[in-house]
């Protein structure tokens, strides 16, 4: 596909208008653009587009090469790829899917037919790139807040398993958005343009950074739960034991059977004995309930 930029915004035209125009855009798809032999000789375009594991844009003599690894939301394991040369007056686009294609089609319906220039153009492009990023880090902050919730309320459950989920979902976007911080810088400083797309990009890292500390927060609200429940179930053993101490002392020391002990004899010995163990667990009781250990 090959698109032309100028007084009537972006035109869609053909190879040899494309290639006549003073400012234009292509769209190749790998295989075709393997075979575009002369028209890389045309331009000393020698990068080699190899898959893209990240975004990143580099300074040549006569153009940028940059590739793109556009994370998908929430599909961990999916991403847009597509490369990208920055001529003076030409983009070549190259990619398998139809992500810059589809971004294409979207700001040419978007700006009519008003006139346009390739600087606005870039800036457009990647600001469409990131454009609903703001809210995708909204719906991760609802998720982190439901967490805290949940944990508040004593339910705990899958805890981990959720938190690591979001945690490397936020640690994703984090790194994205480092990698085209410095895309736009580069841009701002070779092209004159990305400086909106610069401005947006560095606020959404630092909202991304501001979910991470949350996340951790609510990390912390879990582990001092956890820490309370624990304290719990020893404040209710150290309870048990103690209430059981004396008892033992009082069985241990009434169960030895020796002959001259006057409560062997007595019919009143055993009711004696259970009237102070229960006595012992009254007092006990008391003094714990006292000192608000439950």
């Amino acid at each position: 596909m090959f698109y032309i930029i100028g007084d009537t915004g972006i035109t869609e035209a053909d190879r040899d208008a494309w290639e006549e125009s003073a400012c234009g855009i292509a769209v190749f798809d790998e295989e075709d653009w393997g075979g575009e032999l002369k028209l890389k000789e045309s331009f000393s375009l020698g990068r080699k587009e190899e898959d893209a594991f990240f975004c990143k844009l580099e300074f040549h003599s006569s153009y940028l090469f940059g590739t793109f690894h556009i994370p998908v939301k929430k599909k961990e394991k999916r991403n847009y790829d597509f490369a990208v040369y920055i001529l003076g007056d030409r983009l070549i686009f190259i990619e398998e899917t139809s992500f810059a294609a589809d971004l294409i089609q979207a700001l040419r319906s978007r700006i009519g037919e008003n006139a346009y220039t390739m600087e606005r153009f870039l800036d457009d492009f990647f600001m469409a790139v990131i454009e609903e990023d703001i809210l995708y880090l909204a719906v991760l902050e609802r998720e982190i807040a439901s967490m805290e919730e949940t944990v508040l309320e004593g339910e705990t459950a899958y805890f981990h398993y959720r938190m690591l989920s979001i945690k490397k979902e936020i640690s994703r976007f984090y790194c994205y958005y480092g990698q085209m911080t410095d895309i736009a810088e580069v841009l701002a400083a070779q092209k004159n343009a990305g400086r909106d797309f610069l401005e947006r990009v560095k606020r959404l890292q630092n909202e991304a950074q501001s979910l991470r500390e949350y996340a951790m927060q609510v990390q912390d609200v879990y582990q001092a739960e956890i820490t309370i429940r624990q304290n719990n179930v020893m404040n209710l053993l150290t309870v048990v034991t103690t209430v059981f101490l004396p008892l033992t002392l009082i069985a241990g020391w009434y169960g030895m059977n020796f002959y001259n002990m006057p409560e062997l004899d007595w019919k009143y010995g055993y009711p004696a004995v259970s009237g102070i163990s229960l006595a012992v667990i009254i007092l006990i009781l008391y003094f714990f309930k006292k000192k608000k250990f439950f």
